[in-house]
């Protein structure tokens, strides 16, 4: 007679301890939500938690469902994006992140986006593997820097801040070694890409990533980009 199973398998303890990312989506065209649904859903590691039909009612559910991610169309009625993700994020590094969805690669919304703190941009018609990817990074705190739209986006958004604001010192307080990290950050290096660069253990460079983000004050990656462009420490590639 067969012994009785008496405890869980790998596979069955990854599963139980795996917690998956809970996405609140934003969007007014129910046809896409229904889409965005769909997609994100398929993913075992994804759970969409919410839907929204205008910004006042993302910014309602953000505070009630706790999402880790918040996929944001900017143009819709009563409230737009940019207001929702103002507002979304205002309680600091306790709230979501947000992934902004756009029509055009050139939005002049999306400069606004990035200064509300938004961690990511996709267009609308990138491929699903994409979003699927783009949701994963966000709520890992990675910047969305693939996509060239991003690139060129948070380049030319930093140098009208530059012109805009005055350039700080803040840089003084990182090590040259955390200088040295932010710059290939703004590059757009994943960590693997760094400790390889800078021939360093991943997990160090995990530590200066982290370290480098308290000292400045920033949320993620996508601002520590911001920071680097606006302060001149890098530039975008031409």
């Amino acid at each position: 007679m067969p012994g009785r199973r008496t405890g869980l398998g790998p596979t069955d303890r990854n599963r139980i301890l795996t917690v998956p990312i809970r996405v609140l989506i934003a969007d007014d065209q129910e046809m896409i939500r229904d889409g965005l649904v769909s997609l994100l859903s398929a993913a075992d590691d994804i759970e969409v938690v919410g839907e929204a039909g205008d910004g006042r009612e993302a910014v309602s559910l953000a505070a009630s469902l706790r999402p880790d991610v918040v996929v944001m169309d900017i143009r819709m009625p009563v409230m737009d994006g940019l207001a929702a993700t103002a507002e979304i994020l205002s309680g600091g590094g306790d709230g979501p992140r947000v992934l902004v969805l756009t029509t055009f690669d050139l939005d002049e919304y999306v400069y606004e986006a990035l200064g509300c703190g938004a961690s990511g941009f996709l267009l609308k018609d990138a491929p699903a593997a994409e979003l699927i990817n783009g949701v994963r990074l966000v709520a890992a705190g990675d910047a969305l820097l693939a996509p060239s739209v991003t690139r060129r986006l948070i380049g030319d958004f930093a140098r009208r801040r530059r012109h805009e604001r005055p350039r700080t010192d803040a840089a003084a307080a990182l090590t040259p070694r955390e200088l040295d990290v932010l710059r290939l950050v703004a590059r757009g290096l994943s960590n693997a890409e760094i400790a390889a660069e800078l021939v360093l253990a991943e997990q160090t460079v995990k530590t200066h990533v982290g370290n480098m983000l308290a000292k400045l004050g920033l949320r993620d990656r996508t601002q520590a980009v911001v920071f680097a462009y606006e302060n001149g420490l890098t530039a975008p590639n031409r």
